[in-house]
């Protein structure tokens, strides 16, 4: 085969893992080409881009927050600096407490060492008049949402620019596997590095891993007047790039399969709107997508086990925003063999449904 072009890193999907992963190696001065046809209803494409330390129906301190978000603030202001656009909203989030025993938890969690850093305030009567709060509520530091859309958008200019954007579905069995490096379509990659979310379940490289869809449906409103914060309470209230309207979500759905919006799901949310809201909506958009999860909720990066240069960077399910930005860090540290994998997020893990998986 000719090969026209020589690059260091093949990326394959331009979702929230394929745009960070690829800004980390081109700021460590890689060349890089990525192959990515965007899904309308991919994650990235509908995500409110919600970024909270404090998650969960118990109001638990999300998994390795420490790290993550010191992180994602240096990531993502950078990022802002690198294309000059602004795209990353810092904002307090407020959890309405659902019991007293909720608030007295936190009460006694907010003393804690390494959890009171992400708590801006804790109230124990009603605080802010926009919402509903009898028993007050937590108001959350280092928080915030990303504008999905506006990130990827600028994400992909730069490539473009660079001509290292290909607009094209990736056929991965027409990919070849050397020795020193990997050629697809007359691109020879030293590497070559999947981020393309639930396509890896028609990938015929990655299909044994347990890379599962999690449906989710959001709606669009409009409101008289402008929240204070972002509300969120069985539901969550985001700004979006229109003055007046708001992204609300999101609905949970690991067994569904439906490829399109539902009555019930709008009947959900609106219920649990009504139960948060102490201000008239009105309803003017319905989305729904798929989010790629895995069994213990931990992102997937690492080699395959039979190709030393095919790599993986998948899974990062609901908190694609938080995630990304200090895994696709990790990556392109390993990838540069200045760290080692965690077992917790390393494809190792899944070794033995590979090996199943090749006996069948």
């Amino acid at each position: 085969m000719h090969i026209k072009t020589s690059v260091d890193h093949i990326i394959v999907g331009q979702g929230l893992a394929g745009s960070c992963l690829a800004l980390q190696l081109l700021w460590r001065g890689k060349k890089i080409v990525v192959f990515d046809l965007p899904e309308k209803n991919r994650a990235s494409t509908i995500a409110a881009g919600l970024f909270n330390p404090v998650t969960g129906k118990r109001l638990s301190q999300s998994w390795k927050a420490n790290e993550l978000f010191p992180y994602l603030f240096e990531f993502y202001s950078k990022a802002e600096a690198f294309f000059q656009c602004k795209f990353f909203h810092p904002m307090p989030i407020y959890r309405p407490f659902d019991s007293v025993q909720e608030q007295n938890e936190w009460m006694a969690k907010s003393a804690e060492n390494g959890t009171g850093k992400f708590i801006e305030n804790i109230f124990t009567t009603p605080t802010f008049t926009q919402s509903k709060d009898p028993l007050g509520g937590l108001l959350t530091r280092h928080s915030g949402y990303l504008n999905v859309n506006l990130f990827l958008s600028e994400v992909r200019k730069v490539l473009v620019k660079e001509n290292a954007f290909v607009q094209s579905h990736f056929h991965e069995r027409n990919l070849e596997e050397q020795n020193d490096g990997v050629i697809y379509q007359q691109v020879k990659a030293n590497s070559i590095i999947f981020c393309d979310g639930l396509q890896a379940l028609k990938n015929q490289l990655f299909e044994w891993l347990p890379i599962r869809p999690l449906r989710g449906e959001t709606l669009v409103i409009t409101l008289s007047q402008k929240p204070e914060l972002i509300f969120n309470r069985g539901v969550y209230i985001v700004p979006t790039d229109s003055e007046n309207k708001f992204m609300v979500g999101a609905t949970y759905e690991p067994t569904s399969k439906t490829e399109e919006i539902t009555v019930a799901s709008r009947s959900e949310l609106k219920e649990k709107l009504n139960g948060l809201l102490n201000m008239p909506f009105e309803i003017v958009g319905q989305n729904w997508g798929f989010r790629p999860t895995t069994p213990d909720r931990r992102p997937i990066l690492g080699v395959h086990p039979d190709r030393p240069r095919t790599l993986v960077f998948n899974g990062l399910g609901t908190k694609g925003v938080s995630l990304a930005p200090y895994f696709s860090h990790l990556m392109a540290e390993w990838m540069d063999a200045k760290t080692e994998l965690p077992l917790e997020i390393n494809i190792e893990r899944f070794k033995a449904l590979y090996s199943k998986f090749g006996s069948e």
